[in-house]
Formats: structure tokens, C-alpha cells, sequence
């Protein structure tokens, strides 16, 4: 089983002492200190949805009344904006404060889920609150302006200035962003915990073999997403053998396959709502060009991702329970909220080996997902996974979408076109 990875060292294990083991997770545990703060903070908002319906009900009484001018109205509904943006802003800290620094908060599937909060971390949360200050900023300088006549020179300047520090502090702020989120991923990618490195699957995976693929043709799913610097450096660390998107697979090829599955898959929600995908078909029909494709969506969804075989993933779980640290690499492969499977099905597994899946599938039960490729249905997974299989399918099934992909090998097909050319 080690031969899978023949160039990889052997390291060390690192053996952790449990006392500081329990100082981590107590001062982890700590986190729920901040839980009352955020509640505090629901209080504030309850506050301004008080402030807001007064001030428009005074509004209403001077537009009834008649002294209401025009100067006043736009000076009014600047009030209710700005009071709107600040609970915005309060919202914004309440939900992703929470997410991010004291538990998740499952609205996996809610249909108003916050499209920001499936890729929530610290950096984006703080660049979102520099430019709703800056907004928030705006509309009381506008405010200013428009009550001109009633304001200093000397409030008016100081309120310029200030407004020009807070864009420019929110524009070094979101510069800044991006190189740190991008230092943090290739610091990841550096852990010996975590993906092996790409050349592994080069050379792990046989020389004649190529990826399951096929040509482009019509698009399957929306444009796919512009790349930046840090999803580049996701896709890089995955471990991809080679970069594959959804606008290049030929849907024309398979004669059956579920398109509106992969398109909706396409927007990689079901990592979001750790949901798994398994891919069921011949070899040849392209399961793992739409793996691939899913990850590097994945990838730039802002989500961390691992591929490897099936055969890898247990040489590598198989080395992990050799050095005595299984439960720390699996706990270790929680990071990557996405783990790719390819080729289960190819080749039997021992006893040993199986439990091993066994292993990584039931640990990522309802904690992560997982895109699985397979040239044969769960239920004949019996046939390579023994008596284990009934309980993984069960688990890996659960919350999953299946897709099934039928039709002829496209390689096969492209050799014997080549052979009568």
C-alpha cells in the first residue's frame, strides 16, 4: 500500500501531550464567552428599528401637517437611510461575527441563506464592515451638504477628511486581504497533514492512463466564475491531475446523463450544505472530468478541496493508522470541506483496506462532503468493498445527489475514430 506514494518521506508522528491537548481545546472552548455579545447586539438592532419607525412617524406628521419642507423630507429620509445602514451593519456583524468566530450557524438549504456567509472568514467580514462604514460615512456627509446653510465650515471640512480616511482605510484593508488569505492557503497546502502534493498523483496514477474527460462542446452550466489570486492557489493545493471545468465537458456524449443536476451542482452549494455527489458510470463517460470540474468551482466558491484515488486515500489513511494518528488525519482532513474519491469500484479491497473507507466516510458523515466517481452502483459495491459496504452506502447516500452517466467510452471512441481516419 505504501508503493502509492514512492517519492513521499516518512515522517515523523508527532506525539501530542494531553495536557496540552485540553489547554487548547478550553481556551478553544472559550469562543462561547462572545455568544452574550452577540445577543447584546440584537438588542442594538431592536433599538434602531425603534429609532427608525419614530423618526418616520415624524416625518408623516410634519408632511400632514404641512411644515414639512423640501429640505427637511430629503434631510429625514437620509436619517431613515443612514438608520437602516447601520442595522445592516449590525446584521453583518451579528451573523458573520458569529459564524466566523463562535459556532456555525446551519442554514445549510435555507433559501435565504446570506450568499456571502458560505465563504465567510475573518478578512472578508472585515472588508464588508470597512465598506459599510464608508457607506454609512456617505449619507451622514451627504447629510452635511444638504443642510449646508446650518453647517460649519469647520464641521464640513473635518467631515471630509474623515470620510476620505475611512475609503482609504477600506481600500489598504481590502488590498491587504488578498495576499493574506492567499499566504494562509499555501500555508495549509504546506502541512504534512494535508493534500499530497500533485506530483504524487502523477506519479501514483498509471503513465497511459488519461483523466476521465471529454471535448468541449455546448456549455453545461452559467460562465464559470472569474479566477483570483486565492482560488488559484485552492485549485493549485487540491491536488487536481489536471485542471478540468464544466464548460468543456460534452454533454452530447453520454447518452443518458441528469443536466440540470450538474448545473445546479455547478454553483457548489452542496458543499455549502455538506451534501455529497457520486458519480456512477462505464469508465470513459467522463466522471471524472465532472469531479474535477465540481472541485475547482468548489475552489472558487472559496472552499478548500482534496483529490486523490481511492487507492491514495487509503495509502494514505493506511499510513496515517501505521504512525498511530488516524484520528488526528482525519480530523486533520476537516479543513477541506470538499474531498474528491475517484475510481472507487476499480480495484478490490482487502478487509483492512475497506475499513479504512468505512473510516473516512462515516467521519465525514453530515460534517463535510464528499465527490465520489464509481463504474458501478452503490449496490454492487459489495462486490470490491465486502460486508462493509450496506453501512457506507448508507451513509454516503444519505445526503447525496447520484448521477448517473451512460454511454461508450469516449477514449475508446476517439482511438477506434483515430485507428479509421
Amino acid at each position: 500500500m505504501n508503493s502509492v506514494f514512492p517519492s513521499r518521506p516518512r515522517r515523523m508522528a508527532k506525539v501530542q501531550n494531553p495536557t496540552t491537548t485540553t489547554l487548547g481545546y478550553a481556551l478553544f472552548a472559550t469562543r462561547w464567552l462572545q455568544a452574550p455579545l452577540y445577543f447584546g447586539l440584537v438588542a442594538a438592532q431592536g433599538v434602531y428599528v425603534y429609532k427608525f419607525f419614530k423618526e418616520l412617524w415624524t416625518l408623516i406628521l410634519m408632511c400632514v401637517s404641512g411644515h414639512a419642507t423640501e429640505t427637511y423630507v430629503m434631510l429625514a429620509v437620509l436619517k431613515l437611510v443612514d438608520v437602516v445602514m447601520i442595522a445592516n451593519l449590525l446584521i453583518m456583524v451579528i451573523v458573520g461575527g458569529y459564524e466566523t468566530f463562535v459556532s456555525r450557524i446551519g442554514l445549510q438549504g435555507h433559501r435565504d441563506q446570506p450568499e456571502w456567509l458560505s465563504h465567510v472568514n475573518s478578512n472578508v467580514l472585515k472588508v464588508k464592515l470597512a465598506t459599510a462604514i464608508v457607506g454609512i460615512s456617505s449619507v451622514h456627509l451627504l447629510q452635511m451638504f444638504v443642510d449646508v446653510h446650518h453647517t460649519s465650515r469647520h464641521a464640513l471640512l473635518w467631515g471630509t477628511v474623515i470620510h476620505m480616511a475611512f475609503i482609504a482605510s477600506a481600500a489598504i484593508l481590502a488590498y491587504m486581504s488578498g495576499p493574506m488569505v492567499a499566504h494562509t492557503d499555501r500555508g495549509h497546502a504546506d502541512r504534512p497533514p494535508t493534500a499530497p502534493a500533485q506530483a504524487h498523483h502523477h506519479e501514483s496514477r498509471p503513465q497511459t492512463k488519461e483523466p476521465e474527460t471529454a471535448p468541449a462542446a455546448a456549455a453545461v452550466v452559467s460562465p464559470r466564475p472569474d479566477p483570483d489570486a486565492d482560488a488559484e492557489a485552492r485549485i493549485r493545493a487540491a491536488g487536481f491531475p489536471a485542471r478540468k471545468v464544466l464548460e468543456d465537458f460534452d454533454q452530447q456524449h453520454p447518452r443518458d446523463f441528469d443536466r440540470e443536476a450538474v448545473a445546479r451542482l455547478g454553483k457548489a452549494d452542496f458543499v455549502t450544505a455538506r451534501r455529497n455527489v457520486v458519480f456512477v458510470g462505464p469508465p470513459g463517460t467522463g466522471k471524472t472530468h465532472l469531479a474535477v470540474a465540481l472541485g475547482v468551482r468548489a475552489c472558487q466558491a472559496g472552499h478548500r478541496v482534496l483529490f486523490a484515488t481511492a487507492a491514495e486515500w487509503i495509502a494514505r489513511l493506511a499510513d496515517a493508522r501505521a504512525a498511530g494518528r488516524l484520528d488526528a488525519e482525519l480530523t486533520a482532513l476537516d479543513d477541506h470541506p470538499l474531498l474528491i474519491v475517484d475510481e472507487v469500484g476499480y480495484t478490490p479491497f482487502d478487509a483492512a483496506a475497506a475499513g479504512l473507507f468505512f473510516q473516512l466516510v462515516a467521519h465525514r458523515y453530515e460534517r463535510a462532503s464528499l465527490i465520489v466517481t464509481s463504474d458501478r452502483p452503490l449496490g454492487r459495491w459489495d462486490e470490491v468493498l465486502g460486508p462493509s459496504a450496506p453501512a457506507m452506502t448508507d451513509r454516503l447516500a444519505h445526503h447525496a445527489e447520484i448521477v448517473r452517466l451512460d454511454g461508450d467510452s469516449y477514449r475508446t471512441r476517439r482511438a477506434t475514430s483515430a485507428w479509421a481516419d
